[in-house]
């Protein structure tokens, strides 16, 4: 039996609009929550190896809020990226072009979630406007540099050998119940064990979620290649960062350094929690983003 969602109820009472519609020559897939008539309308953009249902939770405690969250090209129900790389460059250009697609490029503010966080900051400082810019649990340190490097690296080994294997091999090394369990295990902080078990579905029912092989591995590759601080001395819009202070892929004290970074940026440190601000504590995300939007 699966863990049931501790935000089910919640959501359940915001209305839910799936759609598909067509960008840059290929088909992503979108799901809008809230009203249609909102005064406000945000644009939310998830993290790697996930899709729409990651941030749930955050729009569970929005429900005033137009909200608009795609799939990222190649993941979940969106079809890959046509003729180009899924690089950090071509997902924020497919950003740019998504927000034009739906009517609200420099009306809607655009959240960002750790990859996307990236693709996020790194679209607005290319010339993407927006009103202003949130990012949960930004990735702020290069990944393939400091203590954690060598373990990166062993990540892309990983996803390297899952592209070169032969195909139904490869799927099942890349798409392999106890490699996403660890990585559940290993980012969840909470010691409420019904959560726990309800996080650990969700990355079960929703972390294989990806069309190709080699896209998976051109996002991975780009995920550890790059970092909110490249683009933040670009970003020149009001930007909210929602850090956790357990987190171990951009420690707290990295956070403070990189809120500093940008030209007119805040920081909100959420305690005892770390990568899965989302999951684990998104009512004070969701309070930290409606105070900066108000």
């Amino acid at each position: 039996m699966s863990a049931p969602s501790p935000y089910a109820a919640r959501l359940e009472r915001i209305p839910r609009r799936g759609r598909e519609v067509d960008v840059l020559g290929s088909r992503t897939h979108l799901v809008e929550y809230g009203p249609e008539d909102a005064e406000r309308t945000v644009v939310l953009v998830h993290g790697f190896r996930g899709d729409h249902h990651g941030l749930e939770p955050v729009v569970a405690y929005l429900p005033e809020f137009r909200i608009l969250s795609p799939d990222l090209p190649g993941f979940g129900l969106s079809a890959p990226l046509v003729g180009r790389p899924h690089d950090i460059a071509s997902y924020a250009t497919w950003l740019d072009a998504l927000l034009q697609e739906l009517g609200v490029r420099g009306q809607a503010t655009v959240l960002g979630h750790s990859f996307g966080s990236i693709v996020a900051s790194a679209a607005i400082a290319s010339g993407t406007p927006t009103p202003r810019l949130v990012l949960v649990n930004p990735i702020g340190a290069p990944a393939l540099s400091g203590p954690r490097g060598i373990l990166t690296r062993l990540a892309v080994a990983f996803y390297r050998a899952g592209a070169a294997l032969p195909s139904r091999l490869g799927f099942a090394v890349l798409r392999s119940r106890a490699v996403t369990r660890i990585m559940s295990v290993t980012m969840a902080k909470t010691r409420d064990r019904e959560l726990r078990r309800w996080i650990h579905a969700e990355h079960d029912r929703y972390f294989s979620g990806f069309a190709t092989r080699d896209m998976l591995l051109e996002a991975f590759r780009a995920s550890v290649s790059h970092d909110v601080s490249e683009f933040a001395a670009s970003v020149a819009v009001p930007s909210l960062l929602v850090a956790a202070a357990d987190d171990d892929i951009t420690p707290i004290a990295r956070q403070r350094e990189l809120v500093t970074l940008f030209p007119e940026a805040r920081l909100v440190e959420i305690p005892d929690v770390g990568h899965l601000i989302h999951y684990e504590t998104p009512e004070a995300a969701a309070t930290a983003i409606r105070e900066f939007l108000a």
